[in-house]
């Protein structure tokens, strides 16, 4: 019988694309969609899928792993409540269903027994647990996959090109005429290093207007979350109480470093400028307003969707995909020297 993923291989175009035309759905040229469904007519496709599971065995299943012990969100994390959102849309287009993946689950199973024991298809990895042993093995396992935020070997992984934010959040500081600039990071970890990416960028940036960095202006928090933003931000600026801007991992760090500022007396952005990353939906409710970057959730989860049916098609995967940030600018970076003109 004939799939969508024989259809792809035959046509060039990806399954989702497929998926699309063969539904009626989706933004598709005519021509991108005639051309799909004179292939299908051609080929004998019948979109029976209650036939085709039978036929096939196949499960239609795409299992997740989101686990939540350091930053303490859930689905309402800022990327991957949204990317989830986004990552179902696209999945259930082509025909397949999503499945919470958890070690909760019969007195611990693994996510692979999991994934066997469901017959998965596929797996998206959105965010394990820290330094879980069983994620170097994922990608040997059998089952295709996708990360959004690990990188493990043998998996593509589609994720913001953090250093390149890292630059940009140095270079709207430094036009705004501040040299005395902060990080305040979150724990470095080497398959998760985004907030290490995102140092790494804007430590060069800094680098090239021709100075050091000096490494007493950066902390590393102990968490993701608000609490150990406080606690980064005393260390920091107890340390260093000359810092006239900082830029912050994420926004819920930020937060914290904005509590803590505020109640020793400073202001913001009139003492100290900030910026986060993340556009958290309670940035607008912050005051000041928190300039920060949007990562592209739609794209990261619509890409990440791609790559995974292309996996199952037997289509491999390019080993990492980045995808750029924007800047959101509020008021919470101020103007230092108004003598150098801002670019952002």
């Amino acid at each position: 019988m004939i799939t969508i993923y024989d259809l792809a291989k035959q046509t060039g175009f990806s399954a989702p694309t497929i998926s699309k035309a063969l539904n009626g759905n989706g933004k598709l040229s005519e021509e991108t969609r005639q051309t799909i469904l004179d292939a299908a007519k051609k080929a004998g496709y019948t979109a029976n899928m209650a036939a085709k599971s039978l036929s096939t065995k196949h499960s239609r299943l795409i299992g997740v792993i989101l686990e939540d012990v350091s930053m303490k969100r859930g689905f309402e994390h800022p990327l991957f409540g949204g990317l989830l959102n986004k990552f179902r849309n696209e999945i259930e287009m082509a025909g397949y269903d999503l499945l919470f993946l958890s070690k909760h689950f019969n007195e611990g199973m693994s996510y692979i027994d999991h994934c066997r024991y469901r017959d998965v298809e596929g797996i998206l990895i959105v965010n394990p647990i820290d330094d879980d042993e069983e994620m170097k093995t994922l990608g040997s396992c059998g089952i295709p996959c996708v990360s959004t935020n690990e990188f493990i070997p043998g998996v593509c992984t589609v994720v913001t090109d953090n250093e390149d934010a890292g630059r940009t959040a140095a270079r709207v500081l430094y036009d705004a005429g501040h040299t005395k600039v902060g990080f305040l990071g979150a724990p470095f970890r080497e398959n998760s290093p985004a907030a290490l990416e995102r140092f790494k960028g804007f430590k060069s940036e800094l680098v090239s207007y021709g100075s050091d960095f000096d490494e007493r202006y950066m902390e590393v928090c102990d968490a993701w979350w608000e609490g150990a933003g406080y606690e980064g931000m005393k260390r920091l600026w107890e340390r260093c109480p000359d810092l006239t801007a900082v830029f912050v991992v994420c926004d819920a760090l930020a937060f914290g470093a904005m509590k803590y500022l505020l109640e020793i007396g400073k202001s913001i952005p009139e003492d100290i400028s900030v910026i986060g990353f993340d556009d958290d939906t309670t940035v607008l409710k912050a005051a000041p307003t928190l300039c920060t970057f949007r990562q592209d959730r739609d794209r990261i989860a619509q890409l990440a969707s791609e790559m995974l049916l292309q996996e199952i098609a037997g289509v491999p995967s390019p080993e990492i995909v980045r995808v750029p940030a924007q800047y959101v600018n509020r008021s919470s970076v101020r103007r230092f020297n108004p003598a150098r003109e801002m670019a952002y």
